[in-house]
């Protein structure tokens, strides 16, 4: 007979959505994941609030986390990486190691890799913003870390900023350094925490640079409509090619590409709207489960638009970043669909095993 249960690769929203679905739909879901505690890049990273509603982040998840950690049916294995992988669908014998580097070999029959992204690093050699250099560039991950504390400062002084500027599409849609697509989120997350900021400091300007505002579904009137009319802020579409100190300030230059001239202006904040990238764990489990991968470096799915969580290997699905640039939404739904189709296998092998 098939091994009855399903290892699930990452712990965080589409990895717990997962885990969720497989055991409510009956069978025993194996969580693995490496950090000390479930959530994902939401808690790693120090999530504030979700885009688009605001709302906080360890309130809304704590259902989710709830639902898993009281479950009968999920066993979850904190700090915990798989290191090895062999067999088929049904059947699969994966190694597991622990923090203390013990190893346990557990049989499943089927595999949802929901291993996540990570974010560009704005400090390559190609990019010309300063991050490395100049302590008032920070990225949406370090802005997000201050709202969670509850205000907005400059790290150089620890005095609220007059003016901010967001710098749209950092390592994203960027062919020089390989990155040739969009990462989905960042014009509505900017737009999020824009808002936030004027709540937190409504005296500050801010302005959001950009090549085009990308805001899909209800995003556009829940975050990018409201951001300007109720908010004032700024929008400007134009190209950032260098950031500079001047004084206590920082001299952000670029071009206006609507009005086709330069632009100079003097912001107290740059925050870099980094993209996405594949994380370490989605490259790693590549390798083990051999998985190949798209184009742009994440996890191949081969079913198109019709099915965005099977992969080229028997048994084995995807959910979330880890197959491309995904928001909230579209992780949770991943995450469910590929507990469905996972334990719609089990079912049909165990079929065929009887019969």
């Amino acid at each position: 007979m098939p091994n009855d249960s399903v290892l699930i690769v990452g712990g965080g929203p589409a990895g717990l959505e997962a885990a969720r679905g497989v055991a409510d739909l009956g069978k025993k879901a194996i969580l693995v994941e490496p950090r000390d505690e479930l959530g994902g890049t939401p808690y790693a990273s120090s999530y504030a609030t979700l885009t688009p509603d605001l709302r906080d982040t360890e309130e809304e998840m704590a259902g989710l986390l709830g639902d898993v950690r009281k479950h009968p049916l999920v066993d979850v294995r904190l700090g915990t990486r798989v290191v090895k992988s062999e067999g088929r669908a049904g059947e699969f014998r994966v190694t597991l190691a622990g923090g203390d580097g013990a190893q346990v070999e557990e049989e499943v029959g089927a595999v949802i890799i929901a291993t996540g992204f990570q974010h560009f690093d704005p400090g390559r050699e190609t990019q010309m913003y300063g991050y490395y250099e100049y302590d008032d560039v920070i990225t949406l991950v370090d802005a997000e870390k201050m709202m969670k504390k509850g205000k907005i400062v400059r790290p150089s002084t620890g005095e609220p900023p007059e003016r901010v500027a967001f710098i749209q599409c950092v390592g994203s849609r960027d062919r020089q350094i390989g990155n040739k697509y969009c990462s989905k989120v960042c014009c509505g997350i900017a737009s999020k925490q824009s808002i936030e900021i004027k709540r937190m400091l409504p005296n500050a300007k801010v302005f959001i640079f950009y090549i085009d505002m990308r805001m899909y579904g209800f995003w556009e009137d829940q975050i990018y409509w409201k951001a300007q009319e109720e908010y004032k802020v700024n929008y400007v579409r134009g190209i950032v090619t260098e950031i500079i100190r001047k004084g206590d300030k920082l001299l952000v230059k670029g071009e206006d590409t609507t009005m086709g001239r330069p632009v100079e202006v003097l912001m107290d904040m740059v925050i870099l709207s980094v993209g996405m990238e594949p994380s370490r764990g989605t490259i790693e489990m590549s390798r083990i489960f051999n998985i190949p991968r798209e184009d742009h470096g994440f996890l191949a799915t081969q079913g198109g638009p019709l099915d965005t969580v099977s992969t080229p290997v028997p048994g084995i699905f995807v959910a979330g970043a880890a197959a491309g640039p995904k928001d909230l939404e579209d992780s949770i739904s991943m995450g469910g669909a590929a507990a469905m189709k996972a334990v719609a296998l089990l079912n049909r092998l165990q079929r065929v095993s009887v019969g």
